[in-house]
């Protein structure tokens, strides 16, 4: 648990120690347009997000009427959860360089609390997933938390943003 931790308050001292640099650039993309680009990426990592549960969900058989899944199954699974990792770094970079931790309304603050976990969460579930001595449910409940996190994320902020700054419990100010 020490590894996981030390990420996620890692991130959160960087971001409450960081000058934020609202100027930054997201591919080229400045001010409103990169967190509209942000929001798109977010969207799609959001869509990741949501097959990785599918998929393993089909591994664990919880998947009505299908047999157990196949190796591709497996393998699609952790390509996907490679790449979904990979996708979120300029995300979270851009988040972190251009706004740090803000901690001004409930939704910012849940937001980069939520971002800094999230990370912590993904190192959690590569210790997860390489232990065999570790109960089996931790597996699939620090999977859940990723996706969890992920939506958390996208609520707090893409949605936020695509939305014309408002989402349903969070006031426009």
């Amino acid at each position: 648990m020490l590894l996981p931790s030390a990420v996620a308050v890692g991130i959160y001292l960087f971001g409450t120690h960081h000058t934020p640099r609202y100027s930054n650039g997201l591919f080229g993309e400045h001010g409103s347009a990169a967190v509209e680009l942000k929001a798109q990426l977010s969207t799609a990592l959001l869509g990741f997000a949501i097959i990785q549960l599918g998929l393993a969900l089909w591994m664990y058989g919880r998947v009505p009427g299908t047999r157990s899944s196949p190796r591709p199954v497996r393998r699609g699974h952790r390509a996907l959860g490679f790449l979904s990792l990979l996708f979120s770094l300029p995300i979270s970079y851009h988040c972190l360089t251009t706004y740090g931790i803000e901690t001004m309304s409930p939704r910012a603050t849940i937001h980069s609390f939520a971002g800094c976990a999230l990370y912590g969460a993904f190192v959690a579930k590569l210790i997860v997933v390489r232990s065999r001595r570790l109960p089996g449910w931790l597996l699939p409940a620090v999977g859940a938390l990723l996706v969890l996190g992920v939506a958390l994320l996208w609520y707090t902020a893409a949605l936020w943003a695509l939305n014309g700054d408002s989402a349903p419990g969070f006031s426009s100010v």
